[in-house]
């Protein structure tokens, strides 16, 4: 079953993108959706044993979306999918989905931010699978076996489902900044009197920060400034990435035409052909290799290994037909000069 395991995950992240256009939560958004992909179809063409294992895959695939680090909505997303496979699988008994105990307390959080935000249809689901004993606690999220592949492929996550990072918005919000003005003020009154009811005050010792509160408020709209510029500029590329396609098209062609080129003449290198390959080689002793010498030198210069062996040796197929032939003759002229052998002759018994 594993190989229809990234055909499954494409199938849940179409879902779950369309489901993110909607910027909604609500179950019934969530369910309209379902029914124009006709997602339940899913389950259709498995037949006998393979209904378990399919059944088990898909519910497996649709619970990573429901744990961190997606985001809420994708996280809610991912709930109703896992409520709708599960209520959808055509294997009977249905099969559980499994939840490692580690991830419990991020279900039980989850629950209680869906629950503060008034998202009760969220909620209604999470407990209407628990009341069906819809999970299965374990100990470890994957299924442990005997001789199995310590490393697994896993297939890389959406970074469309993440969420965006929004902790010093979450951080630095007006309750905060009213509450830390005030202990600023308090502050610094309590350094002023303390300072004039001083004999001699310090000058130099300043541990008031002037305007610390628009300081802080003012790094907190830069950066959030720049996250929604950077996200723009993030969107004018993807848009515009198409006016690059020409130029990668030339330099594509370019290294096509240089690989063509190169198997071309490659290619042409010249081969021994197979007739010659297996022919004999005869040694001819009529040239004897000496010492040469070359005009205009005094030292004198011998032939290479190679160039003298080209000279010794020569290819010659015919010379081998010729010997062979003269050998298989000479062995034919042998076996008839054989002399016969007499026949041996027995004397005749004589009865007395």
């Amino acid at each position: 079953m594993d190989r229809y395991r990234n055909n499954v995950k494409s199938d849940c992240e179409e879902l779950l993108s369309r489901f993110q256009q909607t910027d909604s939560v609500r179950f019934e958004v969530f369910s309209k959706i379902w029914r124009e992909m006709n997602f339940a179809q899913i389950y259709y063409g498995t037949v006998g044993h393979e209904k378990q294992a399919f059944s088990r895959l898909v519910l497996n695939t649709a619970s990573s979306f429901f744990l961190p680090p997606f985001s809420f909505q994708i996280r809610v997303g991912g709930l109703y999918l896992l409520y709708s496979l599960y209520q959808c699988q055509t294997a009977s008994p249905s099969e559980q989905i499994r939840l490692a105990l580690k991830d419990w307390d991020d279900v039980k959080k989850f629950e209680k931010d869906a629950m503060d935000a008034q998202h009760f249809d969220v909620v209604y689901i999470l407990r209407q699978l628990m009341s069906l004993k819809a999970f299965h606690f374990t100990a470890v999220p994957a299924m442990l076996a005997y001789n199995k592949k310590r490393k697994v492929e896993r297939s890389p996550l959406c970074e469309e489902f993440f969420e965006r990072t929004s902790r010093p918005q979450q951080l630095i919000n007006i309750e905060l900044l009213e509450e830390l003005s005030n202990v600023h003020n308090l502050y610094k009154k309590l350094k002023s009197s303390v300072s004039l009811t001083s004999e001699r005050s310090d000058s130099s010792v300043n541990l008031i920060c002037k305007d610390l509160v628009p300081q802080l408020r003012g790094t907190v709209v830069d950066f959030y400034k720049w996250q929604q510029k950077k996200d723009s500029a993030d969107k004018d590329e993807d848009e515009d990435s198409g006016e690059g396609t020409s130029s990668q098209q030339e330099s594509s062609d370019r290294a096509q035409l240089l690989a063509a080129i190169k198997s071309k003449a490659y290619g042409q290198a010249a081969e021994a052909s197979k007739s010659r390959r297996h022919r004999q080689v005869e040694v001819d002793f009529s040239s004897q290799a000496g010492p040469s010498t070359t005009p205009g030198y005094n030292r004198i210069c011998r032939l290479s290994l190679k160039a003298r062996t080209e000279q010794n040796i020569h290819i010659s197929g015919d010379v081998w037909k010729e010997a062979a032939a003269a050998t298989t003759m000479s062995r034919l002229t042998s076996v008839d000069f054989v002399p016969e052998a007499k026949p041996r002759t027995y004397k005749k018994f004589e009865w007395s």
